[in-house]
Formats: structure tokens, C-alpha cells, sequence
């Protein structure tokens, strides 16, 4: 699988026009191991020190509760019959491919972009990991208002989010700004 990707990025490299620092392709992949840490750390240490399925209250609204997800995202297809733990698996890695070469490749003024491709590649892996190992990934956030509880999930799952979110503000502040721009234009 490494040496996949390594070819990967190698190809990619060609014909790359200098960056700033912050946003060096180099300073973003560090960026999304630095999720991947962060969310396998997490992960490891809420599945040694949690029971499943047991909350533990950190605050009103918010608890760690050890789950395992077999399926997607809120637990789409978990009891499937076991096929779907390869499938998301080969899925979670041509998708994560695909995002390393788009984010080889983008323009350095893509910053908001570049960010939020950082953010879901290391989530991506993150996830990709749990089910290499282990057949699942573990989810331990869970938030709640009253008896009403959201889907639980984890780190990897958080900066996927934010990601897409990110790229849905790139999506609309780019659709702002060309509406702008072709305004001016018709003056």
C-alpha cells in the first residue's frame, strides 16, 4: 500500500510551482498525520480505558461512549454481513489517493481548499486504518441534548467534517466572488 502511495506522490511532484510555507505540500501532509495521530491516540486510549457501550459523562451534552462501526458514516450498511468492511476499505483508499494527488496538485492561492483536503485525507486514513486492524472504527464522541443523542463518532470523523464544510464555503465564497467579478465586468 506505501509504496503505492509513495508512486503516487512521486508522479505528482512533476511541474509543482513553489508554495508558500504554511501551505508546502510537504507542511500539509504533516498536517494530516498529525490528525491521524491524534485520532488513532484517541481511539487507542478510549478502547483500553472505556467499557462499550457504557458512557462515561464528561459534561452535560457530551459523553465518551465506546462504540464500534462496522459501516459508514451513521452506521450506514454496519449490518450488512461482513462485505462492506473491504468495500469502504478499498473505497477509503482510492478516495484518499485521489485527495493526495489533488492536494499535490493545487495552486497555492487554494488555501481554504488545500486546508479542508488536509483536514478529510487525514480522517480518511484515520478510518482506513481502523478498518485494516480491525474490522471497524472506533467512535467514542457522543453528544446528546436530553434524551435525544446525535451519532457517535471520533476525530477522523470531525476533521471529514470540517473539511467538507470547508470546501462547501470554498464552493460559495467562489460562486460570491465570480458573481462579483462578472458584475463589474458587465458595468
Amino acid at each position: 500500500m506505501w509504496c503505492w502511495i509513495f508512486l503516487i506522490v512521486r508522479l505528482s511532484l512533476q511541474n509543482i510551482p513553489k508554495q508558500d510555507f504554511l501551505f508546502k505540500t510537504s507542511t500539509l501532509l504533516f498536517f494530516s498525520v498529525l490528525i491521524v495521530i491524534l485520532d488513532q491516540l484517541s481511539k487507542y486510549l478510549c478502547d483500553t480505558y472505556l467499557s462499550y457501550g457504557q458512557a462515561q459523562r464528561v459534561f452535560p451534552g457530551f459523553d465518551l461512549l465506546l462504540v464500534y462501526n462496522s459501516g459508514a458514516a451513521f452506521s450506514f450498511l454496519s449490518d450488512a454481513g461482513g462485505w462492506q468492511r473491504w468495500f469502504f476499505t478499498v473505497l477509503s483508499f482510492a478516495i484518499s489517493c485521489l485527495i493526495l494527488v489533488w492536494l499535490i496538485k493545487i495552486p497555492r492561492r487554494e488555501k481554504l481548499l488545500a486546508l479542508a483536503l488536509c483536514l478529510i485525507l487525514g480522517g480518511a486514513v484515520g478510518n482506513l486504518i481502523d478498518r485494516l486492524l480491525h474490522g471497524y472504527v472506533v467512535d467514542f464522541i457522543s453528544l446528546y441534548f436530553q434524551q435525544y443523542r446525535f451519532a457517535t463518532f471520533n476525530i477522523a470523523d470531525s476533521a471529514i467534517s470540517i473539511g467538507a464544510l470547508l470546501i462547501g464555503l470554498e464552493v460559495i465564497a467562489g460562486k460570491v466572488e465570480s458573481k462579483t467579478n462578472s458584475g463589474t465586468h458587465a458595468e
